[in-house]
């Protein structure tokens, strides 16, 4: 009769799952306080002592059924500390008349398959995988290794580091060298959604500012519609004191100004306009003839 391992072994590895499988949902150890998991603790822990109960009652009934010997040899072997016999257990062949406690039932053709020892690189593996486990484990728990909150935070702060550094070495662009590019785009839009959109609307359509998507325009103080477009931003205008100075009163830098300006040229030059008919705002000023 095989021996059935003891129920403090079955309640740490519940634990052991429950612990890893909540970590793994909450991502943080705050579910240590919460009553959910105590609840489903105290649960899981009265589920395996009434399993165990049951086990037990089973064994009992099975131990019965022994002769005299097996019940002799089955009691000396459960004296053996259940972790040294299963160490044991790793590295002993098993015989044909203890084949029957495993019920494998393989046999076939006259041939049995037997719960034979293991190969010794198989077993090697295993145990190195077990103490690397292991190691990884306390590594994890008791160092800063493989901490995604800490290594979150050292490249948080070199990349902070590194654009400090840039723009410490790099002048922030001006009216006289600042040039459209399409990789600005983007975070030129982002920008525009932050500061300029509760005025001249999304897309630039227009509402209680002017429509951006067409040709007409109040201001027109630069030959090129980019550059006119990073002065308006820059200085504000003097028509409409509304529009504030973005650059002038430090909410947007000299990077910022030359990526909303390229989106605002993106959608006059390189989009079809939003004409009153498509939900935009009238023309506003004059056509404007722009250099290229």
């Amino acid at each position: 009769m095989k021996q059935r391992s003891p129920v403090y072994v079955s309640i740490a590895s519940i634990l052991t799952i429950l612990l890893v499988v909540y970590y793994m949902f909450v991502q943080e150890a705050s579910f240590l306080a919460s009553p959910y998991f105590w609840g489903t603790v105290v649960i899981s822990v009265i589920l395996a002592m009434i399993h165990h109960a049951i086990g037990d009652l089973i064994e009992n009934d099975q131990f019965k059924k022994l002769t005299d010997a097996e019940k002799a040899e089955y009691l000396e072997a459960k004296k053996v500390p259940y972790f040294k016999a299963l160490y044991a257990s790793a590295f002993k062949k098993q015989s044909s008349t203890e084949e029957k406690d495993i019920i494998i039932d393989h046999g076939f053709d006259g041939i049995m398959e037997l719960d034979n020892k293991l190969p010794g690189w198989w077993l090697g593996l295993f145990w190195f995988g077990v103490a690397y486990c292991i190691v990884y484990m306390v590594s994890y728990w008791t160092t800063d290794f493989a901490d995604q909150f800490v290594e979150y935070d050292q490249e948080y702060k070199a990349q902070t580091a590194s654009i400090a550094e840039y723009l410490k070495n790099t002048p922030p662009p001006t009216i006289e060298n600042a040039v459209y590019s399409p990789d600005n785009i983007e975070e030129g839009q982002e920008i525009f959604k932050t500061n300029c959109v509760s005025c001249h609307s999304e897309g630039g359509k227009g509402g209680i500012g002017p429509n951006l998507t067409d040709n007409t325009w109040i201001n027109q103080d630069e030959k090129t519609l980019f550059k006119n477009v990073f002065s308006m931003v820059e200085n504000g205008s003097k028509n409409n004191p509304t529009m504030q100075g973005f650059g002038k009163n430090g909410v947007l830098s000299g990077f910022d100004i030359e990526k909303v300006a390229s989106y605002i040229y993106h959608i006059n030059q390189e989009q079809e306009p939003i004409t009153p008919a498509k939900g935009g705002a009238a023309p506003q000023g004059t056509p404007a003839n722009w250099e290229k």
